[in-house]
């Protein structure tokens, strides 16, 4: 499993969330108590600004409109001593002002404007009549913020004898506040420091069971299911990871019995004599047996995703869609140069649930076996048939000319008679011939074996064929070894065997053409080859010479009077001996027939 990144862990994202909500609600707190604050100390300040500015306009309207002959010093001096006792705020500046908007006196920082006229607009508003409010400006010299107002100074009727000027700092207030938001500012650093160390300390007790619930997961996911989850309480978590033990303990039940399952389905998939391949509702292969392999020739890995259509060679005449419906099985034929192969596809559909049609099973069976035989059979049937009705009609044709009036012609009668009785004997040995093969195939068939003499045997065969052919024009050539060479063998059956062999050479060889007859011996076995000079057998028919009713050429094969089974029982023959048949071939050149028999060498040989 790929590693999480540090800033990526839940344990970092729980510190942070813990970080944050101190951080919010303590930035929130902060700006909200500044502001009151800020709020309260400005409107205290206004608020003691003209409270003494009224207290100060109110005794400056009595020194104002006292007797003048009466006192002995004068206004300006009346009004210093005034604004020393009752105006004493730090960092504020007073200017009183008479009605011809003329500074009668001035605090300190003030005093040389005291005797000159005011141009002071909120002064002159003032002494006009016009309420004014206090307003915050910054000093352009030392950029405090200051309080300016300006209070008339009223007489007892209502009239406006002078007004009071006041430029107040501001700059205490705000000096406070700044020392407040440090203090906050601190108290937040060190709130978040010791949010972050709760909060690693918190987020441990929650993120430590999830990590060993993760790290069982993936020990799960690799199929070990013996670990558990430690339960570190009885909260939720707790609870979770009491739940997931048993989950993993439910797992390790089920994947036994998936398990099973599945290695069970394996081996019948497996070891099953037929092909097997499951798709997916599009048509794509998911499954797909040994024994399909070896059918359609492709790994499970090449046509896996592949489209069963194409593999199956469907695709050029029939539509996916028309495999669901498919109640009857569909013969394919994967035909090529080296062998035959006839399959049988039977095709299922895979249901949901709710039956929603969710794949294709496809069993694929090998009937080449059975299609060979079924040829075999009909071919078998019309070759028997064939063979049968030709002598037999010949052999009606005959004996009804012989039955009317044929047979008291002293010329005709003999020759009809000899052809039904030549044509009876070819039936003889049609049926000979299946007797034989039947008793082959039923192994009710006895083979007696014997020592013989390989060389007289070959030599007498040969002897007998040649007196037979002479007025044929063919000529035995002989490559036998005049020493005795022994051979266990029946030597009935070994002379069928031969008589099969070299009638076939005689049958197929052009006149004046040569049979050349072979011996020879290995380390435990004796060869016996018979070689012709006629037209061969094409390359695509020799695999099949050996075969039941098998001819390369039917139509001469049957007017040379033979029936398919001599080859056949040849084979039959020589593997009951122990030995092998092989046939060797050119067209137009000839053929060689070989067989081999076991070599005695503890005995002579009978020397016939």
């Amino acid at each position: 499993m790929k590693k999480i990144r540090f800033y990526k862990s839940i344990h970092v994202k729980i510190v942070i969330i813990y970080v944050l909500l101190i951080l919010i609600a303590m930035q929130v707190i902060g700006v909200y108590f500044t502001k009151q604050l800020e709020d309260q100390l400005v409107d205290n300040f206004r608020s003691t600004l003209n409270e003494r500015a009224e207290l100060v306009a109110y005794n400056v309207e009595q020194e104002m409109t006292r007797d003048e002959e009466e006192e002995d010093r004068s206004l300006q001096l009346r009004i210093n001593d005034l604004l020393n006792q009752l105006f004493n705020m730090d960092n504020a500046e007073v200017q009183v002002i008479d009605q011809n908007q003329v500074i009668v006196t001035a605090t300190a920082n003030h005093d040389n404007y005291v005797g000159q006229r005011t141009t002071n607009y909120r002064v002159m508003r003032t002494l006009a009549g016009s309420d004014d409010e206090a307003e915050v400006f910054r000093n352009r010299t030392t950029g405090d913020r200051m309080q300016v107002l300006a209070v008339p100074v009223e007489s007892e009727d209502d009239s406006i004898v002078g007004a009071i000027y006041i430029e107040a700092s501001m700059q205490e207030i705000y000096n406070q506040i700044q020392e407040i938001n440090q203090i906050l500012l601190t108290g937040t650093i060190i709130a978040l420091l010791l949010t972050a160390g709760l909060g690693v300390f918190l987020s441990r007790t929650i993120t430590r069971p999830i990590v060993d619930m993760k790290t069982q997961a993936v020990v799960m996911g690799e199929g070990d299911y013996s670990r558990k989850v430690r339960v570190y309480g009885h909260d939720e978590i707790g609870q979770l990871a009491s739940t997931f033990n048993e989950l993993s303990n439910k797992l390790e039940e089920a994947h036994a019995t998936t398990e099973g399952e599945r290695r069970k389905l394996a081996s019948v998939l497996t070891h099953m004599t037929d092909g097997v391949i499951a798709t997916d509702r599009h048509g794509k292969i998911i499954l797909m047996n040994r024994r399909a392999e070896e059918m359609l020739d492709q790994s499970q890995e090449i046509a896996m995703n592949s489209e069963i259509m194409k593999i199956l060679n469907l695709d050029k005449f029939m539509r996916l869609n028309d495999l669901y419906g498919m109640n009857d099985p569909i013969l394919l034929d994967f035909d090529s140069d080296e062998e035959e192969t006839i399959l049988e596809a039977h095709f299922s559909v895979i249901e949901k649930e709710n039956g929603q049609e969710n794949g294709l099973i496809a069993v694929l069976h090998d009937v080449t076996e059975q299609e060979k035989v079924e040829e075999e059979r009909r071919e078998f049937v019309a070759n028997v048939s064939h063979e049968l009705r030709t002598p037999l009609t010949s052999m009606k044709s005959y004996l009804e000319a012989l039955s009317d009036g044929a047979l008291e012609d002293p010329e005709i009668a003999p020759r009809f008679i000899q052809v039904t009785s030549n044509e009876t004997e070819r039936m003889i040995r049609l049926v000979n011939d299946l007797l034989q093969l039947s008793k082959m195939d039923s192994k009710d068939y006895q083979i007696i074996m014997a020592s013989m003499n390989a060389t007289t045997f070959v030599n007498q065969v040969i002897d007998r064929f040649e007196m037979t052919t002479k007025n044929q024009d063919i000529q035995f050539k002989r490559r036998i070894p005049e020493k005795s060479i022994p051979v266990m063998g029946d030597r009935d059956k070994l002379t069928q065997l031969l008589d099969n062999i070299v009638s076939n050479a005689v049958k197929y060889s052009p006149e004046g053409g040569t049979i050349t007859c072979t011996l020879k011996t290995e380390k435990e076995r004796i060869v016996i080859s018979v070689k012709d000079e006629g037209v061969g057998i094409p390359k695509d028919n020799i695999p099949h010479v050996f075969d039941r009713f098998y001819r390369v050429d039917k139509a001469r094969s049957r007017n040379l009077g033979g029936t398919g089974l001599g080859l056949a029982i040849a084979k039959e023959i020589v593997a009951a001996h122990g030995g092998s048949i092989w046939v060797s071939s050119e067209w137009g050149k000839g053929t060689t027939f070989s067989f081999t028999l076991p070599y005695d060498l503890n005995e002579e040989g009978d020397g016939e």
